[in-house]
């Protein structure tokens, strides 16, 4: 009789036991499975101004940031619509904390989208009628009024290098040196050298888009007008680019023809070409066509993409139309782009929140956080999860958007959660203040 055996090793002995049970803990009936992983979910925020306190706040309400100001969402996409700057006190460490975001949150498997709005496109161009002199204040340093004395002797050189030109101009610039220092602070020039093609916030701004869509949802400044929606995104998107280059470009064509300095406005930038043009062609100035059609060029800079009134960055019709109209005009849009809703900012929501508009199709996000500037407003967020459930963050509460649901008056606060006249605020509910709805969501999966 013949035998066999064969020797199995203690390494391979415990690989079999281990697969063998293994397939028993399959096999068993009712074992509990794991809990499901919350759904990533995608949180919006509207204009800041420079308010960096409150944007600090609602952004740690919404669980993205800690208190040491890093990031913690996680997984979770975090866009900003536009208008970081102007007007508040500390644009500078809003802009910072973002570019910090930005480059901590794909660490943790999460996204920051900054977008660009009407005030990044004219602080990237020079039209600074919203910059205050706290804003300049904050880019002087300890060499400053070296830099403003030298610039404002510049200015006294090329004014007396363009006698005709001054002779042009519809209204006369700054004539005396007190005037001149009034409307070029401290700071003034850096801040100039910050937004230019190679400054520090410069650069950042024009690697940022104008347009975003995830999911479903279409994210951006103004508004897509219907004229528009022809263009892809990316379409959009490619023209203000090109536009930014275009104006970048024109500067400094303008400045090695000594028709501009580089800290020019751009309302001195116009002026300045416009006055060039009248002269020569009043033959005042020796004509040359290249110089007179870049010019010419440039002065078209008013019917760009992202300066017209109907362009992406400034469009407002979705707060101004009726709902009639706009529950056809916002139907065709997201047909046009295969999306579910729009989501924007640039225009403050009176009572400080978040509304919904057109069934739910557009939502105007931009609640006037800057409290100081827009009476009544407040910080505020928008939390999407998988485009079907919405909710708006506030400090003193958190209100279902989407899907409505009855009023309730369970907040923080024990304030009715009635909206404040936007169509469907009223059919909101207060949410528990802890927690977001992705999670939420999770924790009711079966």
């Amino acid at each position: 009789m013949a035998c066999f055996s064969a020797r199995v090793s203690p390494k391979r002995a415990r690989l079999f036991i281990f697969l063998f049970l293994v397939f028993l803990g399959l096999a068993r009936p009712g074992q509990a499975k794991t809990p499901p992983e919350p759904p990533e979910s995608v949180i919006a925020i509207g204009d800041v101004h420079g308010d960096f306190d409150d944007f600090v706040t609602i952004l740690q309400k919404a669980g993205l940031i800690d208190a040491q100001h890093h990031w913690t969402g996680g997984k979770t996409t975090f866009v900003q619509v536009g208008d970081l700057l102007d007007r508040g006190p500390k644009p500078r460490d809003v802009m910072d904390l973002m570019m910090a975001l930005e480059k901590e949150a794909p660490t943790a498997g999460g996204r920051v989208v900054g977008l660009l709005g009407n005030h990044e496109m004219m602080n990237i161009m020079g039209d600074l009628r919203y910059v205050t002199p706290v804003n300049y204040a904050s880019f002087a340093d300890k060499d400053s009024e070296k830099r403003q004395k030298s610039a404002y002797q510049d200015y006294v050189k090329w004014r007396h290098d363009h006698s005709a030109l001054m002779a042009e101009l519809p209204q006369p610039m700054e004539l005396t040196e007190a005037e001149w220092m009034a409307r070029h602070p401290q700071g003034f020039v850096e801040q100039r050298e910050a937004f230019s093609p190679g400054g520090s916030y410069g650069k950042w701004l024009r690697e940022h888009s104008a347009v975003a869509q995830i999911g479903g949802i279409i994210f951006l400044h103004g508004g897509i007008h219907p004229s528009l929606a022809h263009l892809k995104i990316e379409t959009i998107n490619s023209h203000i680019r090109d536009e930014i280059k275009t104006f970048d470009s024109a500067k400094q064509y303008l400045q090695s023809e000594k028709v501009i300095l580089p800290f020019f406005t751009l309302q001195e930038m116009a002026a300045a070409v416009q006055a060039e043009l009248s002269a020569e062609h009043k033959s005042l100035m020796p004509k040359n066509q290249q110089r007179q059609a870049k010019m010419t060029e440039f002065l078209g800079f008013q019917e760009w993409l992202s300066v017209r009134p109907d362009g992406p960055l400034w469009f407002r019709g979705y707060d101004q139309w009726s709902e009639e109209e706009g529950a056809a005009q916002a139907g065709k849009l997201l047909e046009a782009y295969k999306a579910t809703h729009i989501a924007v900012g640039h225009t403050v929501q009176k009572g400080g929140r978040i509304r919904p508009r057109f069934d739910n199709k557009v939502f105007l996000i931009d609640t006037g956080m800057l409290s100081s500037y827009y009476p009544g407003g407040r910080p505020s967020a928008m939390e999407i999860c998988g485009d079907t459930k919405i909710t708006a963050e506030y400090m003193d509460q958190r209100v279902a958007i989407l899907p409505p649901t009855a009023p309730s008056g369970n907040s923080e606060t024990g304030a009715p959660a009635a909206g404040d006249g936007g169509e469907g605020l009223g059919k909101s509910a207060a949410l528990p203040a802890s927690g977001g709805i992705c999670a939420a969501t999770a924790a009711a999966a079966p």
